[in-house]
């Protein structure tokens, strides 16, 4: 039997998944004017940096992606380059969904629709782009790679996670705070 090197990933994607829930709902209720806690959206931008790209990327782009390369993926042309390009066009819309938060904060008019357009525009982007990776990037990932590299990889999913001790416990938190408030 092959010791699972995606399985943590996937575990992180439920995190994600349950941040980007939020994301849509409360962008729901800002659309119909119920709810201004602009906090909320730079926290789901400070969520999405450190635990999604810094916590969880960090395993995928600097691991995963480059094992696979090295074990015959093409890096262009390729499920690794789309990954990656994804990756960037949500970096886009995070910088400007924080970008109107701000400013909706300092009390700027107009940025409800900045901020629905982008939060809207990452949460499909991520649902489909983690669609993908649980379903066909990762399974080709667990047929693909060798039984020798992945205890290697495991242990360098450890190393990028003790560069951040309690990261995932505090977003964790975050999540479960704001769901708690959602359901009030």
């Amino acid at each position: 039997m092959k010791t699972n090197v995606t399985q943590v990933m996937c575990d992180e994607h439920q995190l994600i998944l349950r941040m980007i829930s939020l994301v849509e709902k409360n962008t729901a209720l800002m659309a119909e004017g119920r709810f201004r806690n602009w906090q909320f959206y730079l926290d789901a931008v400070d969520f999405i940096r450190n635990y999604a790209d810094r916590f969880h990327h960090a395993k995928e782009e600097d691991v995963l992606f480059i094992e696979l390369i090295k074990n015959g993926m093409p890096e262009k042309q390729s499920p690794i380059e789309a990954m990656h390009m994804e990756h960037e066009q949500g970096r886009a819309f995070v910088r400007t969904m924080e970008t109107a938060a701000l400013k909706a904060q300092d009390g700027w008019p107009n940025q409800v629709t900045v901020i629905a357009e982008n939060a809207q525009s990452y949460a499909e982007l991520l649902r489909g782009h983690i669609d993908k990776e649980d379903n066909i990037l990762y399974p080709l990932a667990e047929r693909v790679l060798p039984e020798e590299v992945r205890s290697g990889m495991l242990q360098a999913y450890q190393r990028a996670e003790a560069k951040t001790p309690d990261l995932e416990k505090k977003y964790r938190q975050m999540v479960e705070d704001y769901e708690r408030q959602l359901a009030a």
